[in-house]
């Protein structure tokens, strides 16, 4: 009743959850639809997004368990391939990388590649942010490029690697991993993104997720993963995929990290119950995970929608939580809604401005007619800078770095806040043009061309 009644309240279409205790299925359930009209089951594919990362931090555990690597070895001794333009990457360690502490930075906009180690050739001309391990700052690269080491320590692709070791062993039939966000998935249709209460369908933004992103999975599979996490590492079957003091020094604070281990982030000391936890969002899917130690509880909440002011995954899990514990899950108002009705309450007012504007042009520019052009151009910027900044926002960043985005990726960004920058660029484009040309042909000069009328 909370799952379905919080969708029906924030509008969106969909989520699939999945709830373990003690390493002990208790429950999974899907609600509402794709975006094709099927009905949503614990079953159904979902992407997962950064979620993918402690599955990837789970794999290089599992190597350190093997003996192949050492969490305080240096990168460069596995991935000699990877060389940064700065001389600090030699320091950086396995440890680093696994807890964002390594000064990797983490652009946007970034050339399209189409496979691990297209992607990690990428950064061969970065630098550091900060030194190595002195600071937390999150970065997908760090993912990649732990993603590459897996493939060059194991000698087994990523994508196999992690079928072979972590989602066969637990059952984990229907999960997967694909190297870009726009790679063909059978049965997994495209999500949604949100705007003034209400779920529009919309394609993903293409770019390289492997490693930090890019798994697909669903309610059930992420249970059965779950259920291995708080079963001291063992499947169903007592079999152990990775050592319990791996595991607990991956739940565990780093050095320069106190909120992030190695894989999973980590609640503040404040928040109780206290959680392990790592959330995952795309332009059109979100995820969220969360490990009680308290009580042995794990939850899993995967929705077919993104949001770009909340993380309703999150918020989901958290009354779920909640509900084990005992207590009502708070209900909350609409925030993004009420957000996003006001970003259109706005746009509608610019709108109704702007077009009085628009009808005014020649009245505005003839009372400026006689002004000097410097005077006249002064007058325009308050249209003209954010017209030019909007512009370069929709048209010159997409096609940056050779990057895979379009003008429509960037209003899959914020949808409500991209359609009131539409209608200002649209607006203030408009009304310079209008202006600028009525003051040509009512200048003095093109006046004087003019035939004067009779008496």
């Amino acid at each position: 009743k909370f799952v379905a009644d919080y969708l029906e309240r924030n509008g969106l279409p969909a989520a699939s959850i999945a709830v373990v205790k003690d390493g002990k299925l208790v429950y999974e359930k899907g609600y509402g639809h794709d975006s094709e009209g099927i009905p949503i089951t614990e079953k159904s594919l979902m992407r997962i997004a950064s979620v993918s990362k402690s599955f990837t931090a789970f794999a290089v555990l599992q190597l350190v368990e093997e003996g192949k690597v050492q969490l305080d070895d240096t990168v460069i001794n596995y991935l000699s391939e990877v060389k940064l333009d700065d001389s600090r990457w030699e320091e950086v360690t396995i440890r680093q990388l696994l807890s964002h502490t390594s000064g990797i930075p983490n652009p946007i906009i970034l050339p399209p590649a189409s496979n691990l180690k297209a992607g990690v050739d990428r950064l061969n001309a970065w630098k550091l942010k900060t030194n190595p391990g002195e600071k937390y700052f999150y970065s997908n690269a760090n993912y990649w490029i732990l993603a590459r080491l897996v493939e060059e320590v194991s000698g087994i692709e990523f994508t196999k690697y992690l079928k072979q070791k972590i989602f066969s062993p637990l059952g984990m039939n229907d999960s997967l991993t694909t190297v870009n966000s726009g790679d063909f998935v059978q049965g997994l249709p495209i999500g949604y993104v949100t705007a003034y209460g209400t779920a529009i369908p919309w394609t993903e933004l293409e770019q390289m997720l492997m490693g930090s992103g890019g798994m697909i999975s669903t309610a059930s599979d992420m249970g059965k993963w779950l259920s291995m996490h708080t079963n001291e590492g063992k499947n169903e079957l007592g079999e152990s995929l990775l050592a319990k003091e791996l595991l607990e020094e991956s739940y565990s604070p780093q050095p320069g990290s106190e909120k992030y281990g190695l894989g999973w982030q980590l609640s503040s000391p404040n928040m109780k119950p206290a959680r392990i936890s790592h959330s995952g969002g795309e332009f059109t899917y979100q995820a969220q995970q969360d490990i009680i130690p308290s009580s042995g509880y794990a939850v899993a909440v995967l929705l077919n929608s993104s949001t770009p002011t909340l993380k309703h995954a999150y918020e989901i899990s958290s009354g779920i939580i909640q509900l084990t514990e005992g207590k009502e899950p708070e209900l909350k108002a609409p925030v993004p809604t009420i957000i996003d009705l006001s970003l259109g309450v706005m746009t509608l007012i610019y709108l109704l401005l702007g077009t009085r504007g628009i009808l005014r042009s020649k009245k505005w520019s003839d009372k400026r007619k006689q002004h000097p052009s410097w005077r006249f151009i002064l007058r325009l910027i308050p249209q003209l800078v954010p017209t030019l900044l909007i512009g370069w926002l929709f048209f010159i960043v997409p096609t940056l770095q050779n990057n895979s985005s379009t003008t429509i990726d960037a209003f899959g960004l914020y949808p409500a806040g991209m359609f009131l920058l539409a209608i200002v660029f649209i607006i203030g484009l408009v009304l310079t043009i209008l202006r600028v040309y009525y003051r040509m042909i009512l200048s003095p000069k093109t006046r004087l061309l003019k035939p004067s009328n009779p008496r």
